[in-house]
């Protein structure tokens, strides 16, 4: 019922949504949402696993260590995310040995689609430390001192003390890091991975309907930012501690 509507809308209009009726362009077009949505939920899961191990070793005793870690941050900081991909991309993917492809070819050992969580992981990962590390700061030092009178080691401490109140103190500007992080997934347009945007791009390449498409790919965008920054609002109210934080 759904694709004679878009389909009679077509025909009588002109306003042309060929994924509702085009087998061909909805494959096309739920594959790269589907590619989206992987890398924006292991990018994520990478980022946030970065951030912790970054604001870790920033709080390490040595200096060299605490340099690599704010060398990582500067460098990812304030460099555009389109320029990291390509050179993770074109310069570091470059430098990597191929594989056989099983028909007398080569491939490359990481496909462009890995190469974007790498990038992006990293990309959001550096802003994570900075996050995890204001978080952290906020936390009372009576309590860390506390902690320590008791004997608590530094493991210990971050495990049941610091991260989780840091936790829930950085979880607005984690939330607004990762709904970026979820927007920024459109770069790896530009090195060919099948992507939302790309899938988009090469529909309406051939169907000529843009404008129907954009449409189309700002109401997705907005639906996929919306469940994200639902399931982050569930998990700040979860979190919520009476008296400590709003």
């Amino acid at each position: 019922m759904i694709a004679a509507f878009f389909e009679r809308l077509n025909d009588a209009q002109g306003i042309n949504f060929s994924v509702f009726y085009d087998e061909f362009d909805r494959a096309r077009f739920l594959t790269g949402l589907w590619t989206t949505i992987y890398i924006s939920i292991v990018s994520i899961l990478a980022s946030l696993l970065l951030g912790l191990i970054g604001v870790w070793f920033a709080g390490s005793r040595s200096r060299i260590v605490r340099l690599l870690v704010r060398a990582y941050v500067q460098l990812f900081r304030n460099t555009p995310p389109l320029v990291q991909l390509s050179f993770f991309y074109f310069a570091v993917g470059g430098l990597l040995p191929t594989i056989s492809d099983g028909h007398g070819g080569q491939t490359p050992i990481l496909s462009g689609t890995a190469w974007a969580i790498v990038a992006l992981s990293l990309f959001a990962g550096a802003f994570n430390v900075e996050i995890f590390r204001a978080g952290i700061e906020a936390v009372p030092s009576t309590m860390i001192e506390a902690a320590e009178s008791l004997g608590y080691t530094r493991l210990r401490l971050y495990r049941e003390i610091v991260i989780p109140l840091a936790f829930r103190i950085c979880l607005p500007a984690l939330n607004n890091n990762l709904v970026n992080l979820v927007k920024t997934t459109t770069l790896a347009y530009a090195i060919g991975v099948p992507e939302l945007l790309y899938a988009a791009s090469q529909i309406w390449s051939e169907t000529l309907n843009i404008r129907e498409m954009m449409n189309l790919l700002l109401v997705t965008y907005v639906l996929l930012v919306a469940v994200l920054v639902w399931i982050m609002g569930r998990w700040e109210r979860a979190m919520r501690i009476p008296g400590y934080s709003w």
